[in-house]
């Protein structure tokens, strides 16, 4: 019996065909109708309606369509009374809510019909998704769905674990051993529909769970695999696959649970990757399959027997497969579309896999398998063999690079006699592997094999193949992008000359590459890039001025890159009246550009940027005609597209301009497309900024305002925020230069900055992005200088930093809880993870730490009072067992000691102990922090650190006497521990006792050649001791002079204070007539003799 009126299903009835109309006007309506009149004023009779319409429906396609509908209506969103947006099946009340889902439950369970079933079974699960995600319950769900497993139709058995694969949370604690029942008896249905559904709902299933409650479903695995031999035996490649694909997903979450059964999995999926009876995507998910142990348990895999092996052997095979039907390369050579998309073909999966075997297992692990078999492919008859070769060496060289690097020699006589290959696409691939062994094992290939590799390349560029030609131009960028112009200078003519015949092909796309070869050794080659100037830029200029087809805009476009390169690396004084030349060129193609996929106005923009940073303020004039597209680029707004229907999901993954994230049920699509220009304009306006400075404040408050503060919590695209945070001290800086520090201007542009500043502190959720912010504050407060944070901006301050920091503090626990207990081949495979999490922690403590330094060097001891709040945190990381949190809790106190004066030693009772025990530490950056600390009491703390100073020195020795003192890891932490003892001796004399002693002592550990901070005031208090006349330098005056050479040597010293220690060193040497001239010749090089002999005069 109907709950709703007979007028109400007439009417509903009547929409449903109506929005099935192919009339768009029609369809537009009904959608109209059904938002304004059912969806926001009736959600409930709406529903219940659909169900009923389910039900009813005459035939199967009605059906279909009304649980369609019914689906799309449940999961969108609606308002509360309170103003919160909350899923709308769960927002109805309860009394309807249960109407409607009983009634779309027993649709479910009688409908007889697949198709509706399938969807039916989507409604439900997107029902059961919400109460799931609310901590609500469904009690009648879970037993519809176990009665539904046991149904005799395989059918309904299949749409139960369909449900369960979209909904794994709606399976509760206390059903554990049912539902590993209801898999186990689905693991062995005789329907093998069944049995890949449930092999689905499993793997989701799995991954919603706990590590811990993972483990009690590992007895399961056994029954999955017995699943994958018939179904192979069958020659079922598409049954096949989505078995592949289930355990994919698995292998992602717990590879190790697979390992007692790992070998017999391998030699499973060998055979299939091996069966060529089988569909390329079947073979290609048993690769992936394989791959995915790789990524997440590659210690598994090395010690398995036959993986290595049998992988390369088999990703080898499958890249031998290309060019069918194609053996002599006709119709290769003949394509235009170098693009076109291939990533689903046998060959490029093999590469692709090769590529990842090598970043995970590692060159130990695959070099010796893979060169087993390279040589003897070189030496085949087959071209496919020579092709699948030297592609491997481009797939391996990233991952191997640190045991290849040392064999290069031996690779290139491989690789270099390809080049002179009869077959265009053996030819074609060594040059492939030359641009990324360039890439790869840079700058060594730059400096010790440039010649074998220009020379291998240059006659390649003369190829009759078009394809060919580019590619070897394209292989010489890669090159080129990392060598020192003193290496490409000899070569200059030999390859400008080739490219230039490369500039008059036939062929568009080798024209191209030409240009952007060029443009690569212009920006290589800088001022040797001047005497082919004249002839190249009148070519480029034609090009630009040619008002051709749309097809040769991309041309237009690389013309553009390369003139303005060639600008940038010739410089200002050579380009001349060319400049403006160039400018009016670039304005006249701007005002051409009509189509949003104009490929010009991309490559435009980076040109404008480069000839701003030619021209400098001469650009000026040029602004109203670059700002206003770069200024709507940069003020874009994420483009999201909520897809509600699995076409439009299917549409979205096909178009790569999209990014695909579930969320809570849906799936949004955000385009990636317009994130990707938008941190292009940022950075370009970075450029402007940076390059213009005070001329570039008339658009500075707009910018701050419209794009740089919202860009930092632009939570869609990470880089984004990143290169807003580059921008705004940049914007701060501009308006300083013009209107003046301290100006109104300024104060009100900061006004308006700061608040936002320290909101993202708190709200950033990315790691190593929030220590971009911190960064982003730090570098704002130096730009403005002066006390420029009130009271309650310090608070908000110590606020985000307590945030950040007890977000620090769970992480460590959390990783101590998840490696505690771990074996060690599980630590092994974690261990890459681990150490980037460690870093990007280290990273932020780090930006952090300079946050407060500057805020101290501004405020000083006013600043004491907030940053007292989290005394106790500081006081745990100084005594903490991690070295990071010591060092930075040394860090912190060092700024107090600096910037506070005798109010420092308010907190001596924290900071003393940590200062001498910093200073035995094994750490050489907490010795470093310890010293450092020490000396800047001697020089800031006054008369209240006098005498814990005189007791410091027996310390600050032990941090002298560590091995290997000069070593580059020691270096800094040596030199401010000679520097701190140095200036405990100037500032607090008369608290040290034996003083002569010491000054005996601490000679000895001079000189200081690599910290220009600590350098200064050791050297200072040598000349200090020469113009007293002191015994020790007196009786040493060799060695002062050698101490003394080796920081003027080093570059350590300038301005009075070099003047000064030179003078007194002078006085010394001409008093104890020490032989200068025998110390120099006997220590330093003839460079560092003449450079010092200057300073001496």
């Amino acid at each position: 019996m109907s709950m709703l009126a007979p007028d109400v299903h007439a009417e509903l009835a009547q929409l449903l065909q109506a929005l099935q109309s192919k009339d768009n006007n029609a369809r537009s309506q009904a959608e109209e109708h059904l938002q304004n009149n059912w969806t926001n004023t009736r959600p409930e009779v709406l529903l219940m309606g659909l169900a009923e319409q389910i039900a009813a429906g005459r035939d199967a396609s009605t059906r279909s369509f009304a649980a369609v509908i019914f689906r799309r209506i449940a999961s969108k969103t609606r308002k509360t009374p309170s103003s919160e947006n909350t899923d709308m099946f769960i927002s109805l009340s309860k009394d309807h809510a249960v109407l409607i889902r009983t009634k779309i439950l027993e649709n479910l369970l009688q409908e007889a019909d697949r198709t509706v079933r399938n969807k039916i079974s989507d409604a439900v699960a997107e029902i059961g998704r919400q109460y799931s995600d609310s901590n609500d319950s469904w009690p009648e769900l879970l037993g519809a769905l176990f009665t539904l497993s046991q149904a005799p139709d395989p059918g309904k058995r299949e749409t139960a674990f369909r449900v369960f694969t979209t909904t794994p949370g709606i399976i509760e604690k206390q059903h554990e051993e049912a539902v590993a029942q209801a898999f186990a008896n689905a693991f062995k249905d005789e329907s093998v529909a069944v049995r890949l559904a449930a092999m689905e709902a499993f793997a989701a299933f799995f991954r919603s769970l706990s590590k811990k409650n993972q483990n009690k479903y590992h007895g399961l695995l056994p029954d999955v695999l017995n699943i994958l031999p018939p179904i192979k035996e069958s020659n079922d490649s598409e049954d096949l696959s989505k078995a592949l694909v289930a355990l994919i997903d698995l292998a992602e979450g717990a590879p190790k649970m697979f390992k007692a059964v790992f070998n017999s999995l391998v030699q499973f999926c060998i055979s299939v990757i091996q069966d060529k009876e089988l569909n390329d995507l079947c073979r290609q998910n048993a690769l992936e399959l394989m791959a995915t142990f790789a990524d997440y348990a590659p210690s598994m895999c090395k010690k398995d027997p036959n993986y290595t092996n049998d992988m390369i052997t088999q990703c080898l095979s499958l890249m031998t497969d290309l060019g069918e039907d194609d053996d002599d390369a006709a119709e290769w050579l003949a394509a235009d579309d170098l693009d076109q998309e291939e990533s689903d073909l046998n060959h490029v999966a093999g590469e692709h896999c090769m590529d990842r075997l090598a970043n995970k297992l590692g060159g130990l692990v695959i070099l010796q398998p893979t060169f087993s078999w390279l040589p003897r492919m070189m030496q085949s008859m087959a071209w496919r063999d020579r092709h699948a070769a030297l592609m491997a060496i481009s797939a391996i060289s990233e991952g191997c690079r640190e045991q290849m690097i040392g064999e290069l020699k031996q690779v290139l006589e491989l690789v270099v006699p390809a080049l002179k290959d009869p077959h265009p696409r053996v030819r074609w691939a060594g040059c492939n592997a030359l641009g990324q062994m360039s890439t790869d094992f840079a700058p060594t290939m730059q400096k010790d094999y440039y010649d074998a590799v220009l020379t291998a390349i240059l006659p390649v560029l003369e190829s009759p193949e078009a394809r060919v030609k580019s590619h070897a131009a394209a292989a010489l960028v890669n090159f080129c992008e990392e060598a020192e112009k003193s290496v490409l200078e000899p070569y200059l003519d030999n390859l400008l000359g080739s490219l230039f015949q490369l500039l008059q092909n036939e062929k568009r796309y080798v024209q191209e590459q030409a240009l952007s070869t060029i443009a690569t050794i212009a920006d290589a080659a800088e001022k040797n890039f001047g005497k082919y100037y004249d002839s190249l830029m009148p070519l480029l200029v034609n090009v630009l001025q040619s008002q051709g087809e749309k097809e040769y805009r991309l041309l237009r476009a690389k013309a553009m890159e390369c003139a303005t390169l060639i600008a940038l690396a010739v410089g200002r004084e050579r380009l001349g009246g060319d400049a403006q030349m160039l400018v009016e060129l670039l304005r006249n193609i701007q005002q051409g550009i009509t189509d949003a996929d104009d490929p010009q106005a991309q490559y435009l923009m980076h040109c404008w940027g480069r000839m701003c940073r030619v021209m400098e303020n001469d650009f000026l004039p040029c602004l109203p005609t670059v700002m206003p597209p770069l200024l709507e680029l940069a003020s874009a707004k994420a483009d999201v597209q909520i897809l509600e229907s699995d076409e439009m999901v299917e549409q979205f993954q096909a178009d790569d301009g999209w990014e695909l994230v579930p969320l809570r049920g849906k799936t949004i699509g955000i385009r990636t497309s317009s994130m990707d220009d938008k941190y292009m304009a940022i950075e370009l306006l970075v450029v402007y900024a940076q390059v213009l400075e005070g001329d570039f404040a008339p658009w500075a408050a707009q910018i701050m305002e419209k794009i740089a503060l919202p860009g930092l919590a632009f939570f869609f695209h990470d880089p984004v925020r990143v290169v807003s945070a580059k921008l705004v001290p940049y914007l701060l800086a501009s308006y300083k230069k013009h209107f003046g520090p301290g100006s109104n201007e300024l104060n009100g542009l900061w006004n308006g900055t700061v608040e936002k500043l320290l909101e993202v502190l708190s709200a950033e959720p990315a790691i190593d992005t929030l220590a971009e912010m911190y960064q982003c504050f730090y570098e704002s407060v130096e730009v403005i200088g002066g006390p420029c944070l009130t009271e309650h901006y310090m608070e908000r301050f110590i606020d985000s930093v307590y945030t950040t920091l007890e977000d620090y503090k769970d992480r460590v626990v959390q990783r101590a809880e998840e490696t505690a207990g771990v074996n060690p081949e599980d630590a092994e495979d974690d261990q890459e993870d681990l150490l980037l999490a460690i870093e990007d922690d280290q990273t932020l403590l780090s930006d952090m730490n300079k946050a407060f330094h500057c805020v101290f060097k501004y405020h000083g001891a006013a600043f004491l009072r907030p940053w007292e709040r989290l005394i106790n945190t500081y006081e745990g990381f100084l005594k903490s067992e991690d070295a990071t949190q010591r060092q930075w809790g040394l860090c912190i106190m060092d700024d107090v000691l600096e910037y506070c004066g005798e109010q420092s030693s308010h907190y001596a009772n924290y900071i003393t102990q940590p200062l001498l025990q910093g200073c035995r530490d094994a750490s050489p950056a907490i010795r470093q922090a310890a010293a450092y600390g020490i000396g800047i009491a001697a020089h800031h703390g006054g008369a209240a650190w006098t005498q814990f100073l005189g007791g410091a020195i027996p310390a600050l020795f032990e941090a002298l006497q560590f091995p290997d003192p000069r070593s580059e890891e020691n270096a800094y932490a040596t030199e401010n521990a000679c520097s701190a003892i140095a200036k405990i001796l100037h500032f607090n004399a008369g608290a040290v006792p034996q003083i002569d002693q010491v000054i005996a002592e601490w000679i000895k550990y001079l000189p200081i050649t690599n910290d220009e901070e600590a350098a200064p005031y050791a050297y200072a208090y040598l000349a200090e001791l020469i113009d007293k006349n002191h015994p020790v330098v007196v009786s040493q005056a060799a060695a002062v002079f050698l101490y003394v050479g080796q920081a003027l040597a080093a570059d350590v010293l300038s301005g009075q204070t070099m003047l000064r220690v030179i003078q007194a060193t002078k006085r010394l040497v001409a008093a104890t007539n020490t032989n200068a001239e025998a110390v120099l010749a006997q220590n330093f090089a003839p460079e560092a003799q003449q450079l010092i002999r200057g300073h001496f005069g």
